[in-house]
């Protein structure tokens, strides 16, 4: 029996509610030897007052050793292992933004990106190129018809964009064309297995015709695709759990991923986390689970700033008292991987935990929220397809295992 099944099981109808807090690549390291994390330079009062009431630990998303992509590292968080549900960028980016990606259909996840006159890359978010700019190029590229195929394209956020091929014998084992670095030229795109061999060429022709298009802009003249994927028909969250769930984000990826496995996610004005804690209380009657996901902190470790992903930190921090209002049963602060900011990439580092269930929980010795505290906290190291068990059982939702 897997754990899925478990749950699904054991889970009752009825219990305290739940809250997820995911600061998306919370995980840090020092600059220096002996210095501080991200997490643990920055002030959080509120934090370590939660650490010093509850449980720490760290969490592995994948194995470990093993550095994980955004949409596995979600899943896990999720309870879904994700080396048995494997789920693609493209897919998660599609059903993001509302484009329905069905059986037989390949979803890829888009970026504008900057070339120089020999094709090779020098940016690979074009500059990170404003929303307003980026939008008309994706209307533009609407336009490309290729024979036999429907594709239809969606803008995501400033350089992102989704696009979904529909048509018959599509296959999407396909590599990315993001060769993830600067000074190369984009690859093509290449089936992975035989059956994707013409989803491949199909692709190619587009990225021609859109290359051509593109080729006038100073920025985004060029593009990359990642992520090639179908609908993975994922067990729903609901009927696992028995959760009523909510999804607050702002990204749509991570938007992507909630409704892929049933939550309902929540439309609201802003993108701060007061903004996204307030949405969590204007729906806090209507659901048991809320999925409450913060970007920034993975965003600013991509950049290689470390003052600045500390200050995304702190802005949750000084925000939480309006969650804390609200008075959920469990609460959970993790992120889905870390992303230091000395790395400027995913990287396969444990990532903080932090437990606070105020009627059940077993407290530990730490006293404030980084790694090191997380490191010798009572939880321990776990894999995070774990947390939803341990949340359930604190919010009162499981039935005993056996006679």
């Amino acid at each position: 029996m897997s754990t899925l099944d478990l749950m699904k099981e054991l889970h009752r109808d009825k219990g305290g509610k739940i809250v997820l807090l995911v600061m998306d690549g919370l995980g840090g390291l020092p600059i220096e030897p002996g210095g501080p994390t991200e997490l643990e330079a920055a002030r959080t009062p509120n934090m370590d007052k939660l650490a010093a009431e509850g449980s720490l630990g760290q969490i592995i998303p994948v194995a470990p050793g093993v550095t994980p992509g955004s949409g596995p590292a979600h899943l896990a968080l999720f309870g879904y292992d994700p080396l048995s549900h494997v789920v693609g960028r493209g897919v998660l980016e599609a059903t993001g933004v509302g484009l329905r990606v069905n059986k037989g259909d390949v979803a890829a996840r888009g970026n504008f990106c900057t070339v120089d006159p020999h094709g090779l890359i020098m940016d690979r978010r074009a500059g990170r190129i404003a929303t307003d700019e980026a939008a008309p190029l994706v209307e533009k590229l609407r336009s490309i018809e290729i024979p036999g195929v429907a594709i239809e394209l969606r803008h995501v956020r400033e350089y992102r964009f989704a696009v979904v091929m529909r048509g018959d014998e599509l296959q999407s084992a396909i590599e990315d064309t993001d060769p993830q670095q600067t000074g190369v030229a984009p690859l093509p795109a290449l089936a992975i297995e035989p059956g994707s061999q013409k989803t491949a060429e199909l692709f190619n022709m587009w990225i021609e015709r859109a290359r051509e298009m593109l080729s006038d802009q100073s920025k985004a003249n060029a593009l990359t695709l990642r992520g090639f994927s179908s609908d993975p028909a994922l067990p729903p969250f609901p009927e696992i759990y028995g959760l009523r769930a909510s999804c607050v984000a702002v990204y749509p990826m991570y938007q992507g991923v909630a409704a892929l496995v049933g939550m309902q996610v929540e439309e609201f004005e802003g993108e701060t986390p007061a903004d996204e804690f307030s949405a969590v209380a204007a729906g806090w009657d209507k659901f048991d689970f809320f999925f409450v996901h913060i970007k920034k902190t993975d965003s600013r470790g991509e950049d290689g700033d470390f003052n600045a992903k500390a200050r995304v930190i702190e802005s949750v921090d000084a925000a939480l008292p309006r969650l804390l209002d609200l008075k959920p049963d469990v609460l959970a602060i993790t992120g889905d991987h870390s992303t230091p900011a000395r790395l400027r990439v995913h990287s396969w580092h444990p990532v903080p935990f932090l437990l606070w269930a105020p009627a059940t929980v077993r407290a530990d010795d730490r006293r404030g929220f980084g790694e090191s505290n997380c490191s010798g906290g009572g939880l321990g190291t776990f894999p995070s397809r774990e947390i939803m068990s341990l949340l359930m059982a604190h919010a009162g939702r499981l039935e005993k295992y056996g006679a």
